[in-house]
């Protein structure tokens, strides 16, 4: 079946109050997403952030991410007043997110919200229904804020390992602060399944996105420690990243601890199963970031400074997915089988039946053939203009070499369109493939530039703030979007 869809992060959808959120533009972008012929939303994982701001380092697995409760739904619940959301400075720039002021004003204005909130029998149910992971994040919350943000690895020894009688002094002696966390984890929920039933109610499925890795600062690290790679001292004894490539010189350091794959086998891989059902209660789909690292994941010497020095060594392969489906039945899953690819990792995702990835930023090296040219495409993947790594098609543009450019003309028979309309032949390419999916960034529909990228790999304090503006998608752009989905037999 022939569908397409449009990528947008939450976090950069317009907003009154600094940050994209469960609003109203929420609700408006899948009518417009309804209106253009589309049936998927692709988001960024929904997770608590930290330091750097990437969705891909959370604070936990699970749980989802106060700044997308929405503040005016709050109002109209009577728990917050329009006059004090006014009053918070959220950063005055409606085009780039300031998670500096969000991170100081949002937690103050929720927590006046907690404090008028009373407690029900939909707060207890969920409080019950999600106990195997929020008691866990509530208390690793509660005792990171009440030192300072600091990593779990820095926390006395008691706290660190998860000392019984230490662990109950602090829940009773942080239970103001663990309540509020629960209850910043009820509101989001409760908003966010209202807004997906809204979007499978109008013909959309939502494709999520989880991170292969947890972070080291998380409560899923702290709290299960037997999951991970660590030492005796509760120490990665390896990390993860990637090698370098074309990213990054020197690779990259991603810092994220890696599993022991040997534990999760002799489990029947149940934590993994615990996770993709809960994504489940969250999303229609699931894309699966770093599908390689299932095949043969890339371990860094804890310590070092770069990722020249990893080894690649042997996952779980198929007795993970295996093992999925046994408990879970068939599920919706694409594989982000990206980057430098070897035999095996294409057999795996070849067993499992995943649809992979096509990325058209990939296609157009002029040194040789690739599998990314929509002429070598299978039907069953998943076709990308580019990710919310890449650059928009237009910045890319300005960054390629003048062979590939070349390429890339002659490909598309487009040298003497004009650059700014470039976008759309793209787009056009990617709905005319075979792939049973063609996923846009919005970015390429409004034929924007590189000051409109999502995510740098490899750099820091620059990405994830790009924000749509009120009104930027207009009837014109969705009728052009519907008109091209049903002239390639998406709709």
């Amino acid at each position: 079946m022939r569908e397409s869809g449009v990528l947008l992060p939450v976090a950069s959808l317009p907003s009154n109050y600094g940050i994209g959120c469960f609003s109203r533009e929420a609700y408006e972008f899948v009518d417009q997403l309804k209106a253009g012929g589309q049936k998927n939303w692709q988001i960024l994982p929904l997770g608590p952030t930290g330091y750097g701001d990437s969705p891909y380092q959370s604070f936990s697995t699970f749980a989802g991410n106060p700044y997308f409760i929405d503040l005016e739904t709050l109002i109209e619940e009577g728990l917050l007043a329009k006059q004090e959301c006014d009053a918070c400075d959220f950063g005055d720039n409606a085009e780039f997110i300031d998670y500096e002021k969000i991170y100081f004003s949002r937690f103050k204005i929720l927590r006046k919200a907690f404090e008028r909130f009373a407690p029900g029998e939909d707060f207890e149910r969920f409080t019950e229904e999600n106990k195997e992971w929020l008691e866990d994040y509530a208390l690793y919350m509660g005792i990171k804020n009440s030192l300072g943000g600091i990593s779990w690895s820095e926390w006395p020894d008691g706290l660190k390992r998860r000392v019984p009688e230490i662990l109950e002094e602090k829940r009773e002696e942080l239970k103001d602060e663990i309540q509020f966390i629960r209850f910043q984890q009820y509101e989001f929920a409760k908003q966010w399944t209202k807004l997906k039933k809204y979007a499978n109610d109008q013909g959309i499925r939502i494709i999520g996105d989880i991170p292969i890795y947890v972070a080291f600062d998380s409560a899923d690290a702290w709290a299960n420690p037997e999951l991970f790679q660590f030492d005796e001292e509760c120490t990665p004894t390896a990390v993860a990243g990637c090698p370098p490539d074309a990213f990054a010189a020197t690779g990259q350091l991603w810092g994220n601890p890696l599993y022991d794959w040997e534990y999760h086998e002799k489990t029947g891989f149940a934590w993994w199963i615990q996770r993709l059902e809960y994504c489940y209660k969250l999303y229609d789909v699931v894309r699966v970031d770093h599908f390689r690292g299932f095949d043969e994941y890339y371990a860094i010497p804890y310590g070092d400074k770069t990722a020249e020095f990893g080894e690649w060594k042997k996952g779980p392969g198929l007795k993970l997915f295996k093992a999925v489906k046994e408990a879970m039945g068939d599920t919706a899953i694409i594989a982000e089988d990206l980057g430098y690819l070897t035999d095996s990792v294409r057999q795996l995702v070849k067993d499992t039946d995943y649809p992979g990835m096509k990325v058209l930023q990939f296609a157009f090296d002029s040194r040789e053939e690739s599998d990314y040219l929509p002429h070598n495409y299978d039907h069953n993947c998943v076709v990308y203009t580019g990710t919310h790594d890449n650059n928009t098609i237009l910045g890319w543009l300005d960054e390629m070499a003048p062979e590939d450019r070349l390429l890339a003309e002659r490909y598309l028979n487009n040298r003497y369109t004009r650059k700014e309309d470039m976008p759309w032949d793209f787009i056009r390419m990617s709905m005319a493939s075979v792939a049973d999916l063609a996923i846009t960034p919005i970015q390429e529909f409004l034929c924007l530039g590189g000051e409109a990228r999502i995510n740098r790999p490899s750099t820091l304090g620059i990405n994830w703030k790009w924000r749509l503006l009120k009104g930027q998608i207009t009837h014109e752009i969705t009728g052009r979007m519907y008109d091209m989905t049903k002239l390639y037999g998406r709709l």
